[in-house]
């Protein structure tokens, strides 16, 4: 089973490189399940149900959110489909999932989304707990537990690996929109990687104009973002698992 990851769509050019890169890259890797961050894809904060639905068109099976999940009021029409998840560890009393369960090649996957706690600057319950506590739940139910884990610090997303090496397959960071180069096959077989990139403006801070990021840093003061236009990257990471043994 051949897993893949894209890094977080950044605005229009990003849905846009999708589109173009997406096929090709499933047709020639013989990809079978595609999950794509999308909570930026709405001018940076968000997504619309627009892009939500050209997003699936193309044979991508789950999209995750991260601490924009709620950037366009839209979302609340097509939040608790099985195909969008947004944290797992946002209040309890929040609209959607935090996890899918879906079926492919006589597989059952499981997506988890969820959010970090350092410097996030969002509401949430413990992500680490929270991990646990849903695995606990599914991990007899399905054959393999892919996470996306939407955070900042770089060593909480790295513990979060080591924490769920050989109670999931896969631990993907998203949310830095810059690929580390770190990606690892851990002791008991998950596939590991602190961040997976963005898919959006090449020339830019990390998808934002960079005159604007130059005003922000030069002046200290709010200066509102504009995102970046030109050429566009996409940042992906592919994960191939063993049907036998379940391991990456």
């Amino acid at each position: 089973m051949k897993i893949l990851a894209v890094g977080d769509i950044v605005g229009k050019s990003g849905i846009a490189k999708l589109k173009e890169c997406l096929p090709n890259l499933m047709q020639k890797n013989e990809i079978d399940f595609v999950i794509v961050n999308g909570e930026n894809a709405a001018d940076g904060m968000g997504i619309t149900e627009k892009m939500y639905r050209d997003i699936l068109k193309l044979n991508v099976d789950v999209v995750t959110m991260g601490n924009h999940t709620w950037g366009k009021k839209e979302i609340f029409n097509f939040i608790e489909e099985k195909t969008i998840i947004r944290p797992a560890n946002y209040p309890s009393n929040n609209l959607g999932n935090g996890y899918t369960i879906l079926e492919k090649k006589g597989k059952k996957i499981a997506v988890m989304n969820l959010i970090g706690r350092v410097t996030m600057g969002v509401l949430s319950e413990n992500p680490f707990l929270k991990a646990k506590e849903i695995i606990r739940e599914i991990k007899l139910q399905v054959d393999i537990i892919v996470v996306d884990f939407h955070a900042e610090a770089t060593a909480e997303k790295i513990a979060m690996g080591y924490y769920l090496d050989g109670d999931a397959t896969i631990v993907f960071g998203t949310h830095t929109h810059v690929q580390t180069a770190d990606e690892k096959i851990l002791k008991n077989g998950c596939g590991y990687i602190t961040d997976i990139g963005m898919t959006g403006p090449k020339n830019s801070v990390i998808g934002m104009d960079i005159d604007v990021s130059f005003k922000r840093f030069e002046t200290s003061l709010p200066e509102r973002y504009k995102l970046a236009e030109g050429e566009a990257m996409l940042n992906s990471c592919l994960f191939e698992v063993d049907d036998q043994t379940k391991k990456v």
